[in-house]
């Protein structure tokens, strides 16, 4: 008889059996936290507390954690193992995921469709009548691969090593669609996925390791259809599945959406579509011709690596302003602050380089450890050199293609931002950190621009605007290094808005 005990986590309300001295890393994962670094303890991004029951203190948890943290019951989730029945709180690495309610366009036939948003973390599927483009119902779920890993790099790293990525996303997204059909599987005729060219590969079965090393690029890109059979679905098999096509490199279909639902294609005016994430996808371009690139912002847009990042869940500082010389906070559940999401981290250090506790190379203004934000949430410098990262790495993606298109920043008509960030970051705050350096008033959060691109193209063909588009590898672009070194510097505050004092120390020092 197998000796198994209970794990319950709060307030999730959630519980499981596993057997006793087993790892918990698989089941934790499944039920929301994520483990950034692969389980390499080297970021602490998956800690979680023991409400209940008594949980080993590993070196590394030591090594990691304060006396008191661990006398609290803080621990490291990839090395905790279930000695005992344990209650954990784990809530608040439970992801925001960022769905879609439009229709998609009728066509003259008859039948289902699924469009499905394989993203890094979260995975969106949305049943619609292809008759009418009537959304049916949706389903979300947490990417399953997370626990290899909460970026793209472990991720193929780990299926480099022989771990079966595979398998696990195609149940997932099996499951989905079997939930959504409710009995009509039958009558799903097509399928259409879009992701990052990594979750493409990943999903197909194909080999990551082109994508692993300079120049970044796979022969096989392109186009996928697998038969329901093969993928282990419960559809008819005259039911298409499609894997859309990657646009290069690590452009993926996700991005090749996001251009038809933002209709980037169409017209002469020049407009760009960003999608903040741990893999930032930047494209620029009209009717004649669009530019492509992609650039490692890691993830502190997702406040992964931030000492006290966490999601947007209860308890997340999601927004800053500045009143006076004091920081007012808005948290996601009106109860204590337990840490900064994403886009409170752009606030937060937006508002501290205002009230100039931090400077523009991105040091603080005063020797400390830490700055203060709200109750017990800090600071640190290697949290703004993280921002520093990300945002520079950003800047210097757009400033590149600007470039090559002969272009500069005021002759951009609209920048769509996509994803969750992008759908809640201020784009004050993120012009004052020097992330984005155009008008506000062209700046629009876009939403989940691959669903909704993805609903399109269950019924429309995209080879035009594949043709038309044109990937850039700024990891081969001579400037890239320099241009990113340049654009790490936030921002300095107008020569108008600094006291004499500061424009005589700035002169001094000049």
């Amino acid at each position: 008889m197998r000796d198994v005990v209970r794990v319950e986590l709060h307030p999730a309300g959630v519980a499981f059996s596993v057997e006793r001295g087993a790892p918990l890393r698989n089941a934790l994962s499944a039920h929301g936290l994520e483990f950034p670094c692969s389980g390499r303890e080297r970021c602490g991004g998956c800690r979680i507390r023991t409400i209940s029951g008594l949980a080993a203190i590993t070196p590394d948890d030591s090594a990691f954690f304060s006396e008191a943290d661990l006398a609290a019951g803080w621990r490291l989730g990839c090395h905790l193992c279930a000695g005992e029945s344990l209650t954990l709180e784990v809530d608040q690495w439970k992801p925001t995921i960022l769905g879609d309610d439009t229709a998609g366009p009728a066509r003259n036939t008859t039948g289902l469709g699924v469009a499905v948003d394989l993203g890094t973390t979260t995975v969106v599927a949305q049943l619609l009548d292809l008759q009418t483009g009537q959304v049916l119902g949706v389903q979300s779920n947490l990417n399953p691969q997370a626990a290899y890993g909460s970026d793209i790099m472990s991720r193929m790293e780990n299926a480099m090593h022989g771990a079966d990525l595979t398998a696990p996303i195609r149940s997932c997204v099996g499951a989905m669609i079997r939930d959504l059909a409710e009995g009509r599987a039958s009558q799903i005729a097509e399928v259409v996925l879009v992701g990052n060219t990594v979750m493409h590969h990943l999903f197909c079965g194909l080999d990551v390791a082109p994508l692993s090393h300079v120049p970044f690029q796979s022969s096989s890109s392109g186009e996928q259809q697998l038969s329901p059979l093969i993928l282990g679905w419960n559809l008819s098999p005259e039911a298409k599945v499609r894997f859309l096509s990657a646009i290069g490199g690590f452009v993926g279909s996700d991005i090749l959406a996001g251009i038809v639902a933002v209709g980037l294609n169409r017209g002469p005016q020049l407009r760009a579509l960003i999608d903040l994430g741990t893999n930032g996808e930047i494209a620029i371009g009209n009717e004649t011709g669009i530019l492509c690139a992609s650039t490692a912002a890691g993830t502190a847009f997702e406040a992964g690596n931030i000492s006290m990042g966490m999601r947007a869940v209860t308890g997340a500082i999601s927004h800053v302003s500045l009143r006076g010389k004091e920081l007012c906070c808005s948290v996601i559940g009106d109860t204590e602050p337990c840490g900064l999401c994403g886009s409170g981290l752009v606030d937060a250090v937006a508002c501290l380089l205002e009230g100039q506790e931090i400077r523009a190379s991105g040091r603080f203004s005063q020797k400390a450890p830490a700055l203060s934000i709200a109750g017990e949430v800090r600071l640190t410098q290697r949290d703004v050199r993280e921002l520093q990262l990300a945002k520079g790495a950003i800047a210097a993606g757009v400033r590149i293609l600007l470039d090559r298109w002969g272009a500069a920043m005021g002759d951009v008509e609209a920048i769509y931002l996509s994803g969750a960030f992008g759908n809640y970051v201020s784009a004050q705050s993120a012009i004052r950190i020097g992330l984005l350096a155009f008008d506000a008033k062209r700046i629009h959060a876009a939403g989940n621009t691959a669903l909704r691109g993805a609903k399109t193209l269950l019924t429309q063909r995209y080879e035009d605007v594949l043709r038309i588009c044109r990937h850039v590898s700024l990891a081969s672009d001579p400037r890239f290094q320099e241009t990113f070194a340049e654009s790490l510097a936030f921002p300095e505050l107008p020569s108008s808005e600094q006291s004499p004092v500061q424009r005589l120390v700035r002169e001094m020092a000049g």
